[in-house]
Formats: C-alpha cells, structure tokens, sequence
C-alpha cells in the first residue's frame, strides 16, 4: 500500500534552515506529481510546494525563494530544502500524494522556529 514517510524536522532558531525528506512506497513514485503541505496550530492545511514527474515545480506565494522543493526518482524521495526560516513557518510538514484519486499523507514532521 502507498506509504510516505516524513523525517528531517525539528527546532531551529529564526533564519535557519531544515531539510525534510519523504520516502515514498507502494506506488511508481516517477510518475506522480509529490507535494508538500503544512499545517499550523488552530490553522487549516495548505499547500507548501509541488513537483512534477519531470521535475517542475509550483510554490505557494510566501514560499517561493526560500523553500525548494527536489525529488530522486531512483530513491522514491521527496525533499524539501527550508531556507530562512521564519517563526510562523512552525507547523507540522506533511508529505502528500494523489493516488487514485486519493490524497494520500504522511504522518508528518514538526517544524518548530523559536529562539
């Protein structure tokens, strides 16, 4: 069955950075479009990032030069490079899927910026 699972997140002070990974199973993962979404406390989830099979790539406005987004078809991974983080980029980091019509998640990774 399809699987993903999150790793890389943590504490980290204002202006670092994370690397989050996601390893995917169950499914051709290169040839299915992979996401990143983020969920706050007492906020609804949204859409970080997107990668295409080929490797094109869509991010969310407050995003787009900070976070990059990659994937290794020969690793099934996906990944998720945070550059200057910021504290209201605290939320737990899901990785996501569309498979069968079904958004599929991982169980996620909390991402915490305080100093």
């Amino acid at each position: 069955q399809v699987q993903l699972v999150e790793s890389g997140g943590g504490l980290v002070q204002p202006g670092g950075s994370l690397r989050l990974s996601c390893a995917a199973s169950g499914f051709t993962f290169s040839t299915y479009y992979m996401s990143w979404h983020r969920q706050a406390p007492g906020k609804e989830r949204e859409l970080v990032a997107q990668i295409t099979p080929g490797g094109s790539t869509y991010y969310a406005d407050s995003m787009k030069g900070r976070f990059t987004i990659s994937r290794d078809n020969a690793e099934n991974t996906e990944y998720l490079q945070m550059n200057s983080l910021k504290p209201e980029d605290t939320a737990v980091y899901y990785c996501s899927v569309l498979f069968r019509a079904t958004r599929r998640w991982g169980r996620g990774t909390q991402v915490t910026v305080s100093s």
